[in-house]
């Protein structure tokens, strides 16, 4: 019985050491893009769709199971697919803009997105960042598609021999479309855009067959056009047919240009050349491993692995290359704000609201060339629209609030980017933190109150104010960073540093919470903690409280020290997920993915939060922090198709994945630490930009040893709860030992604490 036992223990072992993952050659192959697209209206497991691409590349591709216009263009419970759809969406809320798809069709001449539609299944379905592939069973056609920046190809297998078409939709709100038989092509162009004014839009297509067309139509709206190849109309589209043999193969290449056709055959002519499929599947795939291989991890699960890598694939999309390189050989770009053809980069399809706080500093650690290329794109939004974007969208849309541009370019500065006109953007930062806007999401909303009272009031019609001021703050602190590194003006700083500490105006010491203000100096009331929206943006006042990412130990100083700040932290998953929706007269679903996660008031699934976790750092409990970031990763993430706990918006909850799995985080952008938590792997390998190299072990570390017990830097004791990007960046070993239990005293003297304004020993106290 004791040998049996014996047998059996070692087969447990020898199991459990199967599961875990110990070397990743191709890191490509261990990402899910069906991770999220399990999403409706109601509630969010991510809202993506998996995209087809390459690495900021200008043009996405996706299958669509939604009908036109719809932001869920791809559905995970859906059972049909109209088309497969270039795409640029940063998220349904958001919706689309230079669309169209191509669908195969077989029998009848079905080009009307519902007619054409086709079942199909996941289990004959293949998706990989570089590379789709659907059986679509109505058609009996196999559609396969390989992408490169600006151009992709197609290789459509049709098993039967008769009656295969395809069909080309350049969707509605403004297009056209124009056969070519002799030279077996197609153009056209889409001006539908769901963000505006965008003057001048187009999104220019051309499309080569290597196949003669045996028919030939256009077609608008839902009627067919059988005496004309060339079309213009609300709704536009052609459909084609080639006489095929059974299991032919027709091949498409594809090309597209928001600047002119004559653009789209350069971008063709390039990125295509005379490749085939394989070969440029094969560069789209060396593309994704060059990007991914920069983050080598080791000793995980099979989950966390594809967990890690399916993040990070999603963090390398957005904001999305608009540029383009023209005949010379120059970098040019459409302008969403003047509608010209300008010199210089642009980008286009994020929002700063969700992505200041982890992505944009993720870019900066690990892919700072393509920052540095963001920030020039960033000037010539400024001199072009005359601000800088908070959402681009892809120009100047009127969403979400504050003016955390401030951060985007105060941090990329602060962590070492150099080579581009950081005065002119200095200069567009001042602009925007002193004026309104054009839209309420441009400039700062209630500019003149916040910098006569130092807040924007309750009670002056101007929605989400206490949220606005916070972040207001926090943004001055950025400008304030900024400014310093530029040796700007003391009377200057001064200015901003003082605004950096209006989030007092708003500290309620009867509640201990943030709480909106009146013109007059008083509370606004009756006052309810848990009502979401009101005087805060997509959250309630336990989750936006925390968002003085600046000066933690000013907050700490206002709730009345250390022990009392933890157990207001730890009240926030104590609590139960109680919810007041009337500002929003229903339930959002950003609500409901808080109810249901079963942590309390912590709404993981929405950004105003995420960085809470990691502020019991600040007051001497940085074990706290240890527990629940690996809790957050264990519970909120998974590489399903339900594996988000709400928006994965942009690569932000992604990258605060990516970084809690390295062990540790941007609490406070513009700033040069990060905030220690634990990492998650074994081992961890960053093979920075620059040529050195961070390894970070954690050799003991398991589900159960989430605790750090010891750490060392270099091979020398290091007890701080903040590790430096600068001293990051001459690459550096961190070695971690592990415990199931936790070191009460490190990391608890405040000598350890990471960086407060109210600590920063060049600012004279209280100033």
């Amino acid at each position: 019985m004791k040998r049996l036992t014996t047998i059996f223990l070692l087969l447990v072992a020898i199991t459990g050491l199967g599961q875990m993952v110990n070397k990743v050659t191709d890191p490509v192959e261990w990402v899910n893009p069906l991770m999220g697209t399990f999403s409706k209206f109601s509630l969010s497991n991510g809202n993506t769709y998996p995209a087809v691409g390459v690495p900021w590349g200008m043009n996405l591709w996706s299958p669509q199971t939604g009908t036109m216009g719809d932001g869920w263009m791809y559905r995970y419970d859906a059972d049909k697919i109209r088309g497969i759809k270039q795409t640029h969406q940063p998220s349904p809320w958001m919706n689309d803009y230079g669309q169209f798809a191509i669908m195969p069709v077989t029998g009848k001449l079905r080009f009307n997105q519902d007619e054409r539609a086709s079942w199909f299944s996941h289990k004959a379905e293949v998706s990989k960042p570089y590379y789709y592939s659907v059986y679509l069973a109505d058609a009996h056609v196999t559609a396969e598609l390989t992408p490169t920046e600006r151009a992709a190809q197609f290789r459509i297998t049709y098993h039967n021999s008769d009656s295969s078409y395809l069909v080309v939709d350049a969707f509605d709100k403004g297009s056209y479309i124009k056969i070519i038989p002799e030279q077996r092509k197609i153009i056209g162009y889409s001006t539908k855009h769901a963000r505006g004014p965008l003057p001048n839009f187009h999104n220019y297509f051309v499309i080569y067959f290597d196949k003669p067309f045996t028919v030939a139509h256009t077609w608008r709206g839902n009627t067919l056009v059988k005496d004309s190849l060339e079309i213009k109309a609300d709704h536009s589209g052609a459909i084609v047919g080639f006489k095929t043999g059974i299991d032919e193969k027709v091949h498409l290449r594809v090309a597209t240009s928001f600047i002119s056709f004559e653009q789209a055959e350069l971008n063709l002519a390039r990125e295509l050349a005379k490749d085939n499929f394989d070969e440029t599947m094969r560069k789209a795939k060396n593309a994704w491993n060059d990007k991914l291989s920069r983050i080598r991890v080791e000793g995980g699960t099979v989950s966390q692995v594809q967990t890690f890598y399916s993040c990070l694939y999603r963090a390398l999309f957005f904001p999305h290359k608009m540029y383009e390189i023209d005949a010379n050989n120059q970098i040019v770009h459409y302008s969403p704000y003047n509608g010209k053809v300008l010199p210089g980069y642009m980008f286009a399809g994020t929002g700063f609201w969700d992505t200041f706080r982890a992505l944009y500093p993720f870019l900066n650690l690990m892919y700072p060339s393509i920052n540095k290329e963001m920030q020039e794109g960033l000037i010539n939004d400024y001199k072009e629209g005359g601000w800088l974007p908070e959402w681009s969208s892809p120009g100047y849309a009127d969403v979400m609030i504050g003016n955390n541009s401030a951060s985007v370019v105060a941090d990329a500065y602060i962590k070492g980017l150099r080579g581009y006109d950081i005065e002119t953007l200095y200069e567009a930062l001042l602009h925007g933190a002193n004026n309104e806007g054009p839209m309420w999401a441009v400039g700062r909303k209630g500019v003149k109150y916040y910098n006569e009272l130092g807040y924007v009031p309750y009670d002056v019609n101007i929605r989400e104010n206490a949220a606005r001021t916070l972040e207001y703050a926090y943004d001055d602190f950025a400008i304030f960073q900024l400014g310093r590194a530029l040796n700007r003006p003391k009377e200057e700083l001064d200015l901003y540093l003082q605004r950096s500490r209006n989030y007092r105006h708003l500290f309620d010491p009867e509640t201990g919470l943030m709480r909106g203000k009146n013109k007059d100096g008083s509370f606004q009331s009756p006052f309810n903690p848990f009502k979401w929206g009101d005087a805060f943006t997509e959250g309630n006042s336990w989750h936006y409280t925390w968002s003085v990412f600046q000066d933690v130990q000013g907050l700490i100083n206002l709730m009345g020290g250390n022990e009392n700040f933890v157990k207001k932290l730890d009240s926030v998953f104590s609590l139960p997920p109680i919810f007041d929706d009337s500002y929003y007269r229903g339930v959002i679903h950003e609500i409901r993915e808080m109810q249901i996660a079963n942590m309390g008031q912590y709404a993981h699934g929405n950004q105003p939060i995420q960085h809470m976790i990691y502020l019991y750092n600040y007051a001497g409990a940085p074990w706290k922090t240890q527990y629940w970031v690996r809790e957050t990763m264990n519970r909120m993430y998974k590489p399903t198709p339900d594996g988000y706990c709400g928006d994965e918006d942009n690569g932000q909850t992604s990258a605060w994945y990516i970084f809690s799995a390295l062990g540790f985080y941007p609490v406070t952008p513009a700033t040069d630490q990060y905030v220690l938590g634990a990492p998650l792997f074994k081992k961890v390998i960053l093979q920075l930009e620059n040529g050195k190299t961070v390894t970070i072990n954690a050799a003991n570390n398991s589900d159960a040893n989430r605790y750090v017990d010891n750490l060392k830097w270099n091979g020398k004791q290091y007890s701080k709860n903040w590790i430096s990007h600068s001293e990051l960046m001459k690459g550096a070993v961190l070695d971690f030992t592990m415990s199931a239990t936790p070191n009460k005293k490190r990391g608890t003297n405040p000598s350890d604490f990471p960086y407060s304004l109210s600590n920063d020993p060049t600012i004279t106290a209280g100033k």
